[in-house]
C-alpha cells in the first residue's frame, strides 16, 4: 500500500497519449486488449447475423427472415494474441461473413481506436467505422451504442457479481493512480481484494477507485463485498494502515488479521539509524521462518537479547508489534509461506503499474477504472484456469480438530 500520494497539480494536455505513445503501448503491451478485441470482434459476427435472419436472438419479429441454428468455434490470430470466436450459423444455411478476410486490412485501426477508447475516453466513432468496415455495410447508431456499452457492461457484471462461495482467505491492498478531474490531477487509491476459495484458487474479488484509503472508505469496499455475499473469511492479510484496521474489524470481526511481515520489516528502518548494522534486520526477517510462534518468541527473546543494548529504540517497537505480523503461525505449516504478508497482491499491483505507467494520467475515473478492471478480469481468468494454488485440506483438517477440541472442552 502506498501512503505517499503525489501532490495535486494543474494540467492541460499532460495526460493526453500521443499517437507513438499509443503505439509504443499496443507494441509492449497488447494482452489487456485482447479480450476488447474478441469481444468486438464477436458483437460484430452476431449484428452480421441479425442482419441476416432480420432480428435479434431470441427476438419475435415478424419480418425476419430465416433462424439461428447454433455456432462453429474458429480461431483468430491478431496482434493481440490468438483469439476464440464462435461463428453463429443459420438454419438454412445462407449466412456467410467476410469479417476475418476484412479484419487483415482493418485490424491495426481497431486495435489503436480501442487502445484510444479504454485509455483517453475518446469518441466512439472510429470503432462505429471500423465496425462497419469489418461488416461492409452500416450499423445504426444504437447498435454501435449497444456495443460499446456491453463493453462497460462486462466489467460492471464482473465487478458486482455473487461470491456465492467461501472464501476462507482474503488480501487486501491498494495503489495509487493519478487522475484527471476538472482540470486537477489527484490522486485516487486503486483498492483491490483477492481470495482464496476452499479449492484453493485464487480470484480477484473487488476491484474500486476511492479519493483516499481511510476508514470510510474501506469500510465501504469491505460491505460491498459483504452485500455481494462474501462469507466465510478465516482470515485477512493486510499492511496495517490504521484506517483498513478499523474497518476490517468493525465489517470482519469474525476473521483473524495478520499483519504484512514484509510492511513490518520495512516500518523497522523507521526505527533505525541509517547505517545501522544489516545483521539486525536479516536476523529478525529469520522469525518468519519458524515452524510455529512458540519457536519464533524464543528466537525472539535471543535477537532482543543481542541488540536491545545498540538499538533499543527498535527493539521497544518490535516487541510492542510483532505478534500482529505472526498470526499465520496459526495456520498450517504449507501455507505459511503464502499468507505472512502481501506480496500476492503486491505483484498484482506491479504488474498494473506496469500496464499503466505509460498513461500518466487518466483523463477520468472511468477510464481509470475500466483499465484496471479489465486487467483484474484478465488476471482472474487466468488463475481460474491454473493449477489450485493450496492445498486446503489441511485447513480443513486444523479446524476439525480444533472443533473437536472445542467440543470435548464444553
Amino acid at each position: 500500500m502506498n501512503n505517499n500520494q503525489p501532490k495535486q497539480t494543474m494540467t492541460k494536455n499532460e495526460n493526453k497519449l500521443s499517437k507513438e505513445e499509443i503505439k509504443l503501448l499496443m507494441e509492449q503491451d497488447a494482452d489487456f486488449l485482447k479480450p476488447m478485441v474478441q469481444y468486438v470482434v464477436q458483437q460484430v459476427l452476431e449484428a452480421e447475423m441479425s442482419e441476416t435472419v432480420g432480428a435479434e436472438k431470441s427476438e419475435r419479429h415478424e419480418g425476419r427472415q430465416g433462424y439461428r441454428s447454433g455456432y462453429y468455434r474458429r480461431s483468430l490470430v491478431t496482434r493481440v494474441g490468438k483469439i476464440e470466436l464462435r461463428v453463429p450459423q443459420d438454419r438454412a444455411g445462407r449466412f456467410s461473413t467476410e469479417v476475418f478476410e476484412r479484419y487483415q486490412r482493418s485490424e491495426k485501426a481497431l486495435v489503436s481506436a480501442l487502445t484510444e477508447m479504454y485509455l483517453q475516453g475518446v469518441s466512439t466513432r472510429k470503432v462505429k467505422a471500423i465496425s462497419e468496415e469489418l461488416c461492409g455495410q452500416e450499423f445504426s447508431a444504437s447498435t454501435i451504442s449497444a456495443l460499446n456499452k456491453k463493453l462497460d457492461g462486462e466489467l460492471v457484471r464482473f465487478a458486482r457479481r455473487r461470491l456465492e462461495a467461501e472464501y476462507p482467505y482474503l488480501i487486501l491492498d491498494a495503489r495509487y493512480e493519478k487522475v484527471r478531474e476538472d482540470g486537477v490531477v489527484r490522486s485516487r487509491a486503486v483498492q483491490v481484494a483477492i481470495g482464496i476459495d476452499w479449492e484453493g484458487r485464487r480470484q480477484v474479488l473487488g476491484v474500486e477507485l476511492a479519493n483516499r484509503e481511510s476508514e470510510t472508505s474501506w469500510k465501504e469496499f469491505l460491505l460491498g463485498l459483504k452485500e455481494r455475499g462474501l462469507h466465510g473469511v478465516h482470515l485477512v492479510v493486510s499492511d496495517d494502515h490504521a484506517g483498513l484496521k478499523r474497518a476490517i474489524a468493525q465489517v470482519l470481526s469474525e476473521a483473524c488479521w495478520q499483519r504484512c511481515y514484509v510492511h513490518f520489516l520495512r516500518n523497522a528502518l523507521d526505527h533505525l539509524p541509517r547505517k545501522a548494522n544489516d545483521d539486525c534486520l536479516l536476523e529478525l526477517r529469520w522469525l518468519y521462518d519458524r515452524r510455529s510462534a512458540e519457536e519464533a518468541r524464543r528466537d525472539l527473546a535471543a535477537w532482543l537479547g543481542r541488540w536491545q543494548s545498540k538499538y533499543p529504540k527498535l527493539c521497544e517497537w518490535v516487541e510492542s508489534n510483532i505478534e500482529e505480523t505472526w498470526t499465520f503461525y496459526r495456520l498450517p505449516r504449507e501455507h505459511h509461506k503464502h499468507l505472512k504478508s502481501t506480496n500476492m497482491l503486491e505483484r498484482i499491483n506491479q504488474e498494473l503499474k506496469r500496464r499503466t505507467h505509460i498513461i500518466r494520467i487518466f483523463p477520468n475515473e472511468a477510464s481509470c477504472l475500466r483499465l484496471i478492471r479489465a486487467l483484474a478480469v484478465e488476471i482472474h481468468e487466468g488463475w481460474i484456469e491454473s493449477p489450485r494454488y493450496l492445498n486446503m485440506e489441511a485447513l480443513r483438517d486444523q479446524r476439525k480438530a480444533d472443533r473437536q477440541l472445542t467440543a470435548m472442552a464444553a
